[in-house]
């Protein structure tokens, strides 16, 4: 037998290292196992997240809309230059240094914590045992009081469109190009594939997204929606819904696509092909066959609303669990999980975990869409502002978009925040507090909010609901 601890963490992602740490800060003793391998070879922690997902594709993302905006939007401000060019090697080494510093910076916590940072993979056996296999060395066997599984999940992969890691490539490899691709073709247009086709797109690439769905972002509500699909539209991103891919050839150095839409069979010719189709749970050899965790038929490990699995003793977080893949959902999660374990009053608020979009506008939401709310029975009302009635949004050159908000008709409480323009991601931070003390529109309506300031749309928007918007002639 091995080393013993209080509690073992199976990955080191979002919601496993942060997991570790809140143990850790309960007096526990932790060991968090990972066994990440960059393309370089070298081990991290952090996982997709940092090292292929949230981290450096917002880095990417800030990049190209700079460049984007220098070429198109900085002589309206008046500011003349004689040529803009983008050097690709130099936006992916600054993209590469920002990850290298903040998985680096997860080792430190690590140090700083007193957590034993194991590099290799770990498999949950009987007993609440896990077998350690190193990337060099014996494998160990070590003993747990509590084990936390917080593998992520990994892109999906579809049948007709293989990875070749060259023309054809997953999420990952879309973001280490090192040339941009004159023609790029991506199949999905969720979350993943709106923010790479952005990226490319804004950095000269004609960009061609396929989704197989015939509604244009269907979890989001249909107004932000539609206001969406025009904005990217307007900035060159050609999106066909109802287009399902069939085939994708590699011939003399380019990808023939074929897909069908609803007026018959087609095909489209690019020289490189991102699937981002979505993602599945990693959970693929971590098992033992007596462990005792069971997982659906998707691979999703099964817990309750406390993150616990069928084990006693055993939770799982994060992506391999249900609910959203989403970052801060799996860090809430873990710590969740490590309070529960040191004897703490512990829940996670599952209704109000907002999602963000960095595209270029931005769409970020909390809470219930309006056909969602119209579909539960609830009488509601809504009201709306756009960002082209915003002071500020107008000095930023930003006028697209809105603010949407859903709430009940019988007592005003919040139901939905819906937003689609300039930094949605961060204003909607108000909509998720204000949700999570069941807050009311007429709450929004007296809160005093800074002018001029983008956050003055929610104010108005609150207002809109009950028709009281002050700077909005479309009332």
């Amino acid at each position: 037998m091995g080393r013993s601890f209080d509690v073992v963490v199976i990955g080191a992602g979002p919601a496993g290292y942060v997991a570790a740490i809140r143990a850790s800060q309960h007096g526990l003793s932790v060991a968090c196992i990972d066994g990440w391998t960059n393309r370089d070879g070298k081990n991290a922690f952090g996982g997709t997240c940092l090292n292929a997902g949230c981290i450096p594709s917002k880095a990417l993302l800030e990049s190209s809309e700079l460049y984007h905006r220098a070429q198109y939007e900085f002589k309206k401000h008046g500011i003349q230059h004689a040529g803009v060019s983008m050097d690709v090697s130099a936006m992916q080494k600054r993209k590469a240094g920002i990850v290298r510093q903040l998985t680096g910076g997860i080792a430190g916590l690590f140090k700083a914590n007193k957590i034993d940072g194991l590099v290799g993979q770990g498999k949950l056996l009987a007993g609440k045992k896990v077998e350690f296999m190193p990337v060099s060395g014996e494998p160990e066997v070590l003993a747990a009081k509590h084990v936390i599984i917080a593998t992520g999940s990994t892109p999906i992969e579809i049948p007709v469109a293989k990875y070749d890691d060259e023309f054809i490539v997953d999420s990952w490899g879309a973001l280490d190009f090192a040339t941009v691709p004159k023609r790029l073709g991506v199949v999905g247009a969720g979350v993943i594939g709106l923010e790479l086709g952005s990226v490319w797109s804004r950095l000269g690439s004609e960009v061609v997204i396929l989704e197989a769905m015939d509604d244009f972002l269907a979890m989001a509500d249909r107004d932000i929606a539609n206001d969406a699909s025009k904005q990217f539209k307007k900035h060159g991103l050609d999106i066909r819904l109802g287009a399902k891919v069939t085939s994708a050839n590699i011939a003399n150095g380019e990808v023939n696509v074929g897909f069908e839409t609803a007026d018959g069979a087609s095909s489209l010719a690019v020289d490189k092909l991102v699937v981002a189709v979505g993602r599945r749970p990693f959970t693929d050899g971590l098992f033992a066959d007596d462990a005792g965790v069971t997982t659906d038929a998707r691979g999703f490990v099964e817990v309750d609303d406390e993150c616990r699995t069928s084990v006693p003793g055993v939770y799982a977080v994060g992506d391999c669990v249900r609910g959203p893949m989403l970052a801060h959902k799996g860090s809430e999660e873990g710590v969740m999980a490590a309070d529960l374990i040191a004897g703490e009053i512990a829940e996670m608020n599952y209704a109000v975990i907002p999602s963000v979009i960095y595209t270029a506008p931005e769409i970020a939401w909390v809470g219930r869409t309006e056909r969602e709310v119209k579909a539960a029975g609830i009488e509601y009302k809504t009201g709306s502002f756009p960002f082209a009635a915003s002071g500020r949004a107008k000095a930023m050159e930003q006028p697209g978009g809105m603010v949407k908000i859903v709430a009940s008709k019988v007592d005003d409480e919040l139901l939905g925040v819906h937003i689609v323009g300039p930094m949605a991601g961060e204003l909607i931070a108000e909509a998720v507090l204000a949700m999570e003390f069941s807050a009311s529109t007429e709450d929004l309506q007296r809160t005093i909010h800074a002018h001029p300031s983008l956050s003055e749309a929610m104010h108005e928007a609150s207002l809109a609901v009950d028709g009281k918007a002050l700077n909005n002639v479309n009332k």
